[in-house]
């Protein structure tokens, strides 16, 4: 494993890469889930019938830069996200075993969700204001608007016009919302990835290499999603919003199941497994291939004492 530098800039390079790839999705995703928003299922319209039609549809009348809005601001995103999460969980992860077992080796499935929880919290805390200003290009649109609409040139007009109507607060709405989501779904992401990988070294054989990165991302992305989804609806809806529509997360919670089903948490759900799915599986595995490159670098420039320091 490279430092926790290193690891912090190898993460974010995978996923940066990741989401270049599945960024089209995040788009969708979001629009469904506003889509309807707070209305009877009944009265709801609806511009966005799926997945395949979304992207269809985004790409007919608004283009690529349609499908691909917000896409720099999902890279810095990321990086903060990302860089947290893959950056800080063997770290966390080493000092918590250590010092309950007194052996960094020794796996506890409570430390690693721990471990995974708290570094994804992080990530979002550092993050949180470009996945608002994010969250709120993409959910822009000329032809087929759904929710709360915000005409932002780019993510900096977007952060200055937050600032000048709302103050350093307004970066920060809907926080408890992305600590939520990205908790769950860092609890279980990491865990569940070198749990599938440890279980097809064990019982099938498989040997340290892109096929079993593949096999061990696709488990962990699936669970992820599952676990996600619902707080990542809340999540959306906190940060589109205008005003106090929503008061907190409780209270998006109550007032979406109530006025449009249990269900409505899952808005969007096969988009978001299209995009988590190979968002998991290429962040992941990039993120082996960069740590180790990082890691060769680190050993060829670095001093050892200047390494145990970073």
């Amino acid at each position: 494993m490279a430092t926790t530098t290193g690891a912090f800039v190898a993460g974010g390079i995978a996923a940066c890469g990741a989401v270049t790839a599945t960024h089209p999705f995040e788009t969708v995703k979001i629009r469904l889930q506003l889509q309807g928003e707070l209305q009877a299922k009944s009265q709801a319209p609806k511009l966005y019938r799926g997945v395949i039609h979304g992207v269809t549809t985004i790409i007919q009348h608004e283009g690529l830069r349609g499908i691909y809005r917000g896409l720099g601001t999902a890279y810095i995103y990321q990086v903060l996200l990302n860089g947290c999460r893959l950056g800080f969980y063997e770290p966390l992860r080493g000092f918590l075993t250590t010092s309950i077992y007194k052996d960094a080796k020794v796996q506890s499935l409570g430390i690693n969700v721990f471990s995974g929880a708290a570094s994804g919290i992080l990530g979002a805390m550092a993050g949180s204001p470009f996945f608002l200003v994010k969250t709120r290009l993409q959910s822009f649109s000329p032809f087929a608007p759904v929710g709360t609409q915000h005409k932002y040139r780019n993510a900096f007009d977007g952060l200055r016009d937050i600032y000048r109507k709302e103050g350093p607060k307004g970066w920060y709405r809907g926080v408890s919302a992305a600590m939520v989501r990205t908790g769950f779904g860092s609890s279980v992401q990491l865990p569940t990835y070198f749990f599938a990988k440890r279980r097809l070294v064990r019982h099938l054989g498989m040997d340290e290499g892109p096929a079993l990165h593949l096999a061990s991302s696709t488990a962990s992305g699936f669970v992820v999603c599952c676990i996600m989804h619902p707080p990542d609806t809340i999540m959306s809806r906190m940060y589109n919003q205008t005003g106090n529509l929503y008061k907190g997360i409780w209270d998006c919670f109550y007032k979406t199941i109530t006025r449009e089903g249990v269900l409505a948490l899952y808005k969007g759900y096969f988009a978001h497994l299209a995009r988590i799915l190979p968002h998991t599986i290429l962040t992941l595995s990039l993120a082996e291939q960069t740590n180790k490159l990082m890691r060769k670098f680190e050993d060829r420039v670095l001093p050892d004492t200047f390494k145990a320091k970073i």
